[in-house]
């Protein structure tokens, strides 16, 4: 469905080790960037597909990053021990607690997640749907 997701960061090496932290435990690595003439940024992927790519960038028009008020950005994960890894990862390079992993019954059976602000404030989703596995 996505081709890419990016998110606005003022710090971009912080920015990096916060989503290094964050993304290694989904299986996410970075990939590098070529050059466009626009801002630095930085991007993940899964190793095995080009596509989905998930980019933090200094903003486009040069002004200061902002967090999107109502914006979040959703991983999935393979297992609630993957969810624990990645929100532990997160938190540990400077990430601010939204709602700690667990259960989220209300949303469906199995479904385990956790939530959290990177340190730019860009709310962030991390989330294994064991509601949609065992339909």
């Amino acid at each position: 469905m996505f081709s890419h997701v990016t998110v606005g960061v003022a710090d971009l090496e912080r920015a990096a080790r916060f989503y290094d932290a964050l993304l290694a435990p989904l299986g996410l690595r970075q990939r590098p960037v070529t050059a466009d003439d626009g801002p630095a940024a930085r991007c993940w992927i899964d190793p095995t597909r080009p596509l989905p790519r998930f980019y933090a960038y200094n903003p486009f028009n040069r002004h200061p990053a902002t967090a999107g008020n109502g914006s979040m950005v959703a991983f999935q994960a393979v297992s609630p021990e993957a969810v624990d890894a990645a929100y532990a990862g997160g938190m540990t390079a400077g990430g601010v607690d939204e709602g700690q992993p667990g259960e989220r019954a209300h949303y469906g059976k199995g479904y385990y997640g956790a939530y959290l602000r990177d340190p730019d404030g860009n709310k962030i989703h991390i989330v294994y749907r064991g509601d949609l596995i065992a339909s």
